[in-house]
């Protein structure tokens, strides 16, 4: 069982054929409304590659939390343990080029106001994976990774957006999943080099680090390796990272090793890659399996 406290958005895609410069205005032809947030976005690859997905998150009361919500409902989530704020739900604004690169802009609205209090004790325990990210109030993610520390949970860290968490906290993960900006951010945190191996001897925990279409690096007690990209036509990057996590978390809680984990994460965040949006792009488990 996968337990989640995460940031619940409605995205904003505008597809341009360029990226915004400062101060620039580009016109696109459409918009295109969609699900996302990280924490949902996570949620949902988790559970269309057949993980059993408790969500805990907040969204305000207004008009965008119900399509907000949508895809998290349609993917068998349960909810229950998302509360309504009176902060405005979580929006993004997402521009793509025809490259399929992106820039987004967000805001938190009532993702701030979602706490580790909502996920009740006897959720934490050996049988569950604990699956965190950054877009929430970084002190109810310190709290929860401090609970499920206690309780002997699995813990995955997307340490995204990057941010400051206590050093010790972040010696209490599984497993810290993190890109190359967010790579450097911790590396200069800490005074180490920004590699998955200065980063797992500096913290003693397993690192993943993800390299775009370099592939990614892994370093864990066990050793250390490194996967290139799958090669795929790309059409959007948007979500490919939230991908990754979530099959990468739903994969290790249902007792894969590591590295067979990491291929079959790999090989479907190539496939969201292959179809444009955020929530949407995320495979289905039987696409997957026949990709891997």
């Amino acid at each position: 069982m996968i337990v989640c406290l995460g940031s619940i958005n409605l995205d904003l895609i505008f597809r341009l054929p360029a990226l915004p410069l400062v101060g620039q205005t580009v016109l696109g032809p459409n918009l295109q409304l969609e699900p996302g947030g990280k924490g949902a976005n996570q949620a949902v690859a988790a559970a269309r590659d057949g993980a059993v997905v408790i969500f805990a998150g907040a969204v305000g009361r207004d008009a965008l939390a119900t399509d907000a919500l949508a895809l998290l409902r349609k993917s068998g989530i349960d909810l229950t343990r998302v509360i309504q704020s009176d902060l405005a739900t979580g929006a993004a604004a997402i521009c793509v080029d025809p490259a399929g690169r992106n820039l987004i802009a967000v805001a938190s609205g009532a993702n701030l106001a979602s706490r580790a209090a909502q996920v009740e004790d006897s959720l934490l325990g050996v049988r569950s994976t604990v699956l965190l990210q950054m877009e929430c109030a970084p002190a109810e993610t310190v709290a929860l990774i401090r609970r499920a520390r206690a309780a002997g949970s699995r813990i995955i860290l997307n340490l995204a957006p990057a941010a400051p968490l206590p050093r010790d906290v972040l010696g209490m993960v599984d497993l810290l999943v993190i890109n190359e900006p967010e790579a450097e951010f911790l590396a200069k945190m800490l005074g180490c080099d920004a590699t998955a191996k200065a980063l797992h001897t500096a913290l003693a925990v397993d690192v993943v680090m993800t390299l775009g279409e370099a592939g990614l690096a892994a370093a864990t007690n066990r050793g250390a390796w490194q996967l290139p990209a799958r090669k795929v036509a790309v059409i959007d990057t948007t979500g490919a990272g939230d991908c990754f996590t979530g099959v990468l978390a739903a994969a290790m809680d249902r007792g894969l090793p590591l590295e067979t984990a990491l291929h079959r994460a790999n090989t479907a965040a190539a496939l969201a890659c292959t179809v444009a949006g955020t929530q949407g792009s995320m495979p289905m488990r039987t696409a997957t399996d026949a990709a891997v």
